[in-house]
Parts: structure tokens; C-alpha cells; sequence
């Protein structure tokens, strides 16, 4: 799908939409054992009050756990993050020296059109996970099948506010009759009650097309 076909070709920092391919990273190399695994938030006051607590990745990416994802990264190392981020073809595949903070800073940034192109590749099995990874990300996934009749639609929100102005994502896919449709959409957030629309347009573009 496409309404800007000029923005669609622009990278911008991926935010919370990169937790995907982190998660993906994470179950590859055993990092992260399987979708029930509770990690430890470590204690302490935390930006979102959310954050203040034990939990797995299900959970984590419910409420977007930007610091227990940070820990994934770290375990995770440079080495082997920047291999399976080149691998996966993910946007520039550029995660420079830092490897807790580079999808939020940069120097990783992604375009709609590469997004869907990745999320396209994890559904036809084309990206370089297991078949077993790839289950235990269907898992953790935020999901609503609230549209048409038998239709699924997974997600992850983003919001990439080191940016200017602030970028607000959301990339994923929709499943209907055994059929996947990759989607992604990023818009600039320019008034605070912005980021919650995020989901809303994705319902309303998924609807324009008759798949919600």
C-alpha cells in the first residue's frame, strides 16, 4: 500500500519497530531461551512506570520496554548484531559503535518501503532465522482481530522522538484467509495527542483496502 510514494522512499530512525528484529536476533542466538523467559528489570525508577518490573518479551513488547530491550541488545554484542542486521538487509545496516541505542539515535534508519520489504521476507520465510524464532515472534507480537471476520493484524508502534521533528511508526502485517499483507506507515508527530493515532490510521488505510 502507498499514499506518499516520496516519503515512502525516506529512511528514518526505526524506534520500537526495530524491537522485531531484535527479538528475532534474541531467540536466533539464544539469548532469550523462548517467549516465557522472565528477565529482570534490574529495580530502580524507570522513565515508564510500566518498566518497573520483571517480565518476558510478550510482555515487553506490550508496553514497548525500551530498557529491557537495551539489556537484549548488550547480551546480544555488536558482533553478532550487526551481522544478523546486515543479513536481514534492514534498512541502511548501519548500527555504528553503540549497540544499545543505535535503532533510537541512530545511525540505523529504515524506509516504509524497506519495512514492508523486511516484513514481507520474515513471512515468506526468506530472512536468515529458524522456523522456530520466527513462531516465537508470532508469539510476542501485539495483535487485534477486532476487523473483518478472520482477520489478524500484528504490529509494533514506534516513536522516534531523537528525531525533528518526532516520527511516529507503525509496521506489521495482516493475515486474512491465509493470506499475509505487510504493511508499514510513518507520519511526523507534531501535536502531543499524535502518537495514539497511529493505530487509528493503520485500521482506517487497512479498511480503505478492504482488509479491515
Amino acid at each position: 500500500m502507498g499514499c506518499n510514494a516520496e516519503r515512502a522512499g525516506v529512511r528514518y530512525l526505526p524506534a520500537s519497530t526495530f524491537k522485531i528484529l531484535n527479538s528475532l536476533i534474541a531467540f536466533e542466538t539464544g539469548v532469550v531461551k523462548d517467549a516465557s523467559e522472565v528477565m529482570s528489570y534490574g529495580g530502580g525508577a524507570q522513565p515508564v512506570k510500566a518498566w518497573e518490573k520483571d517480565m518476558n518479551l510478550k510482555d515487553a513488547m506490550a508496553v514497548s520496554n525500551v530498557p529491557l530491550y537495551q539489556g537484549l541488545a548488550r547480551r546480544i554484542g555488536r558482533a553478532r548484531m550487526a551481522e544478523y542486521v546486515r543479513k536481514a538487509a534492514y534498512g541502511n545496516a548501519q548500527i555504528g559503535d553503540k549497540v544499545d541505542d543505535f535503532w533510537l539515535k541512530g545511525p540505523l534508519a529504515i524506509s516504509i518501503l524497506e519495512q514492508i520489504r523486511f516484513i514481507n521476507n520474515l513471512n515468506l520465510g526468506e530472512l536468515p532465522f529458524s522456523a522456530r524464532s520466527q513462531g516465537l515472534l508470532r508469539e510476542i507480537m501485539p495483535r487485534e482481530a477486532e476487523g473483518k471476520a478472520g482477520t489478524t493484524i500484528f504490529y509494533k508502534t514506534g516513536l522516534a522522538s531523537a528525531a525533528t521533528p518526532p516520527v511516529g511508526w507503525v509496521a506489521g502485517w495482516l493475515e486474512l484467509d491465509g493470506k499475509s499483507y505487510p504493511f508499514a506507515l510513518n507520519f511526523d508527530i507534531t501535536r502531543d495527542d499524535a502518537p495514539p493515532l497511529r493505530l487509528e490510521i493503520m485500521r482506517k488505510a487497512l479498511a480503505v483496502l478492504g482488509l479491515y
